[in-house]
């Protein structure tokens, strides 16, 4: 049976039936095979999304995978059949940024799957083909449902340009900051620090590439050249700055509470330091991922915990939220 989770409001979901939509010119109808749920799916679940940035009644779902099933006009035929995953962010494509190959930054105004746009969290997706990016014939669809926030980190890595033999350092231990201590590890620093906040993620850490694990609070270094934050808190951001060397280049994943203290100017000028943000991830992003992951340089399947039916969307939402440490990657599968 085909089915859909859909949010009609903060607090209040519903498991409906779903017909799935024949895909238009340029369009591609996907199978969804499974859904990453993160904190975002729980922002649009309790209604703290800031505004603009999600549209009610929906069906959630911005990291997938699955495999096409038919296409629309104009839209090549070879792709029935072939495994992918898909970008979200529904750009224009004719405004200045888009054509600089900056879609995230669409001058259009914001629209994403699974926030403004029917999401994965069904059992098909129909969305404009042009967004798909394939994977290889024996590709793990379980793990590539994770390069949606695998092309994120790749954007912030594309953005950090750390060097071989650079000291390079990750705030954060969750699903992006694991992400990000892979794509770090690729270009062979001569040290990779990742800190976090519980001893439990330390082992996971050193499995993904970590030279050296800390605890936010113990004594840190301050000569790092490259460091990729990916907590999503003011707190981590501040470390994060704290850990480079003067000139060094800090990059900023996460998106703390609105009006939370941030990093001081002053410090940021005197210490001459390189700020770089990521909201989502660009097309090279998405590539550079998908490149990574089809080479076999890129393997998050050991971040999925658990594996639920889409049925099981309010256990999902509680795993989600219930910060144990435990808990890594959670999927649903229709």
């Amino acid at each position: 049976m085909s089915v859909a989770v859909v949010v009609e409001a903060p607090g209040r979901h519903r498991i409906a039936g779903h017909t799935p939509r024949d895909p238009g010119p340029g369009e591609a109808l996907v199978a969804v095979h499974a859904v990453g749920v993160c904190g975002s799916d729980r922002e649009v679940y309790q209604g703290n999304r800031p505004e603009g940035y999600v549209r009610y009644p929906l069906t959630p779902g911005h990291e997938w995978s699955g495999t096409v099933r038919a296409v629309g006009a104009g839209v090549p035929g070879a792709l029935v059949g072939r495994k992918v995953v898909g970008e979200g962010f529904r750009n224009c494509q004719v405004c200045a940024r888009c054509h600089a190959g900056e879609t995230t930054l669409c001058t259009a105004g914001y629209e994403e799957t699974g926030f403004t746009q029917p999401g994965a969290m069904a059992t098909t997706l129909t969305l404009p083909a042009r967004l798909l990016h394939v994977l290889p014939e024996d590709a793990d669809l379980t793990a590539a449902a994770l390069l949606e926030p695998a092309a994120c980190v790749a954007a912030a890595a594309l953005k950090a340009d750390a060097r071989p033999g650079e000291r390079v350092g990750v705030v954060g231990t969750g699903t992006l900051g694991m992400l990000a201590v892979r794509f770090l590890r690729a270009v062979s620093p001569a040290g990779l620090l990742v800190v976090g906040t519980g001893r439990e993620r330390e082992a996971p850490a050193r499995s993904f590439g970590a030279s050296d694990f800390r605890l936010a609070g113990e004594e840190l270094p301050d000569d790092l050249d490259v460091v990729i934050e990916a907590a999503g808190s003011a707190s981590a951001a501040r470390t994060a700055a704290a850990l480079l060397r003067w000139g060094g280049r800090l990059v900023l994943t996460g998106i703390p509470a609105p009006g939370a203290d941030g990093l001081d100017p002053t410090s940021l000028v005197v210490r001459q330091l390189e700020v770089r943000t990521v909201f989502g991830a660009p097309p090279a992003a998405w590539a550079h991922a998908v490149r990574v992951f089809g080479a076999g340089l890129l393997d998050p399947l050991p971040l999925v915990t658990h594996e639920l039916p889409l049925t099981e969307f309010a256990q999902a939402m509680e795993l989600v939220g219930a910060g144990d440490p435990k808990v890594g990657k959670v999927l649903l599968r229709p």
